[in-house]
């Protein structure tokens, strides 16, 4: 993964895997958190169709968990032209993780 300063306030992150490169816009806000994800173009389902949209994902209500700051609030939604279609709104009750050795 490569990453490039997009901005005082943002940065790409390039992730290529064979063929296929992905290019992520993350958005930090002023606690230098990650407020949003957005990637210019990702496949969704339009009908019997596969399209191309733009697709952003929005954090936020950071809290401390075990020493790191976590998003409890997620939103991903469809960028289309006829504005921003959220899918997905999720908010964390309880978080329990594990790091692996």
């Amino acid at each position: 993964m490569q990453w490039q300063a997009a901005g005082d306030d943002a940065a790409n992150a390039t992730i290529v895997d064979g063929a296929i490169t992905l290019i992520l816009l993350f958005r930090f806000n002023d606690a230098g958190l990650v407020a949003s994800v957005r990637a210019e173009a990702r496949g969704a389902g339009v009908g019997a169709e596969m399209v191309m949209l733009p697709w952003d994902c929005g954090l936020s209500d950071y809290q401390p968990q075990d020493g790191m700051w976590m998003p409890m609030t997620g939103e991903a939604a469809w960028v289309r032209p006829d504005g921003r279609k959220a899918y997905f709104l999720g908010k964390v009750k309880k978080l329990r993780y594990e790091f692996m050795p």
